[in-house]
């Protein structure tokens, strides 16, 4: 259930974990910092581990809304938006790498539920792909989907080591190539 406290917890953890990492944050901080009870922060998170999950599928909510919010005309134009888009997230100076790939660091068993909320994460992410390609009439939507995939990791590793603003021209480059089209240079 939603409440005022767990949202608080939520928002704090976010912040926290993304920040600093989630091992590096210790329960007592977040429970400090949101200024909850102890009692309070377990009634909603029987643990860590359950914070944790709740913040990767927060954060896979809000990558499903803002490439909801993203109208382009033809399914092509959605695939490059989404591809720019990311391109913009991983040029601001707040990004610290993906929070996807950063929990899935911390958390190697890929049966752990934390590892199964970023799998479910990245299932939607190759079924919208999926789904761009197919109304696209692509004639190899699932190669090209796990291509995508392999091209988003490379995208949230590069902007967070190499400097973002240099890659944003190379990400729609490499995306056009894989659909096929050969970006004219320049």
């Amino acid at each position: 259930m939603k409440t005022p406290a767990r949202d608080r917890v939520l928002d704090t953890a976010t912040r926290l974990f993304y920040a600093e990492g989630v091992h590096a944050v210790g329960i007592d901080r977040i429970i400090a910092e949101a200024g909850v009870a102890k009692a309070t922060f377990y009634h909603h998170f029987p643990s860590k581990d359950e914070l944790v999950r709740a913040y990767i599928q927060d954060q896979s909510r809000r990558a499903q809304n803002a490439a909801a919010g993203l109208r382009p005309s033809t399914p092509r134009a959605n695939l490059l938006s989404v591809f720019d888009y990311m391109g913009e997230i991983g040029g601001s100076p707040a990004y610290r790498g993906c929070p996807f790939v950063n929990a899935a660091a911390e958390y190697p068993d890929p049966a752990h539920p934390v590892r199964q909320a970023v799998a479910e994460y990245r299932a939607w992410f190759r079924g919208l792909v999926h789904t761009q390609l197919v109304a696209e009439g692509h004639p190899d939507p699932e190669r090209t989907a796990d291509i995508l995939m392999v091209l988003r990791d490379g995208l949230v590793i590069g902007c967070d080591l190499d400097d973002a603003r240099e890659l944003r021209p190379l990400i729609r480059d490499a995306v056009l190539r894989v659909l096929g089209d050969q970006p004219v240079a320049g």
